[in-house]
């Protein structure tokens, strides 16, 4: 429980940084948030990906709206029950208002109850956390049909270009590809502000969150795993190779990492969802700077540093991407009602040599799934090809990141 004196000095404080803090670059996803709607807005996303940015963004044209961070260090007394007295200060302070911005609400136990006892008020939240786990549980339970997901990953290229006044070009685009998408790191190239990171989101929010006692091999299952974006992976050869009690506490860990953003499994294909759980999964990282900076190896193969950006950007269009492999192999997979809608192979420089390979993959897949387009994605290499009735674009991942990809269901959010 918290005294007033003390909420009334945070909240003023708060609402002093973020009234004069810097408008910073438009996120593309300032689009979808629509503050007309009866709904509970969250946003989430790993740490330091500007959601705090997104949630300016949206407060520009607004009047009047309250706001909190509640990873301040002032508030780590703060209880559930403390968000009544919480309402009488905004009001207080800063008059009447129908919108709220919560930083970071995942930490205080409950406060689902408050939204949901304002949203039946007629009030207008915007909420940012950085477990995904932990939001969807407690909407789940509590707001049921009162709340839209968002999700914000770092920088697009698009969105990069805008932030360093760069034009589009591949000289642009190499420094993309290796360091990735964080705002901070881009603007100062501080490689410690991603080991920071890193280091925040093992001890904080999972560390501290699920009380796990063996950090150190957490971590270096984190790591591991990092570095090997885009290979296979088993539950069973994680819990021989890192030690650990069982195959439950490799899936918890596993959870635990794709919960707060920092990677995200994808699984083979295949028509039945039980051979989907069974089957080797791959592994792709929430981005390339942060893999470089925290792994040894990751920047020593191209092909697979090329592989995950184009795997961040189909996650940030579609909720179900996959690996196809039956006879040969094709990267990616994108699933939207019900059918399969794309293939995609990537491919860091096509050649005589790998190009029978490759287009053998992205046939098997476009014929089992009478697919008539393919597309290779390449390092710099553009072209088109043709084969068996099947037509397939080859382009370079920097153009194909300045296209708008296809919807084949509503928007993701």
């Amino acid at each position: 429980m918290m005294l007033r004196e003390a909420l009334v000095e945070t909240v003023k404080s708060q609402m002093a940084r973020i009234s004069t803090a810097e408008y910073g670059v438009e996120r593309e996803r300032l689009g979808e948030i629509n503050l007309k709607l009866p709904y509970a807005l969250i946003i989430s996303g790993i740490r330091r990906c500007g959601k705090s940015t997104l949630l300016r963004q949206v407060m520009k044209n607004l009047r009047n709206f309250y706001y909190l961070n509640f990873e301040d260090t002032r508030l780590a007394g703060f209880e559930a029950s403390d968000f009544e007295k919480l309402d009488e200060v905004f009001k207080e302070e800063l008059g009447v208002s129908e919108f709220y911005f919560f930083d970071e609400i995942q930490n205080i136990q409950g406060w689902e109850l408050f939204v949901r006892s304002r949203l039946d008020k007629g009030k207008k939240f915007i909420i940012t956390g950085s477990n995904a786990s932990l939001l969807s549980k407690e909407l789940g339970t509590r707001l049921t049909g009162r709340h839209l997901n968002i999700e914000l990953f770092p920088f697009s290229f698009r969105e990069m270009l805008e932030f360093t006044g760069k034009k589009a070009s591949l000289g642009a685009f190499d420094t993309y590809f290796t360091k990735g998408g964080f705002p901070e790191y881009i603007k100062y190239g501080e490689e410690d502000i991603l080991r920071g990171l890193f280091a925040d989101v093992i001890q904080r929010d999972i560390v501290a969150r699920h009380k796990i006692r063996d950090s150190k091999t957490l971590e270096e299952l984190a790591l591991y795993l990092l570095t090997n974006v885009g290979k296979e992976f088993s539950y069973n050869g994680l819990k021989r190779m890192f030690s650990l009690g069982s195959v439950n506490t490799a899936i918890s860990f596993i959870s635990y990492l794709e919960d707060s953003y920092l990677l995200f499994t994808v699984p083979k294909f295949d028509y039945s969802l039980k051979k989907q759980v069974v089957n080797p999964k791959k592994v792709y990282s929430i981005d390339n700077g942060l893999s470089a900076v925290n792994s040894v190896s990751f920047t020593r193969d191209k092909g697979r540093m090329l592989e995950n950006l184009v795997f961040i950007n189909l996650r940030k269009a579609y909720d179900e991407v996959f690996y196809f492999r039956e006879k040969k192999e094709c990267d990616f997979l994108v699933k939207a009602k019900g059918e399969i809608k794309l293939a995609v192979q990537v491919c860091y420089h096509l050649t005589e040599d790998n190009r029978k390979r490759e287009l053998e993959g992205l046939s098997e897949a476009l014929n089992k799934f009478n697919l008539d387009k393919g597309l290779i994605l390449t390092y710099n290499q553009e072209d088109t090809l043709s084969f068996d009735d099947k037509q397939v674009s080859v382009l370079p991942v920097w153009k194909w990141l300045l296209e708008k990809l296809p919807l084949y269901d509503a928007p993701k959010a």
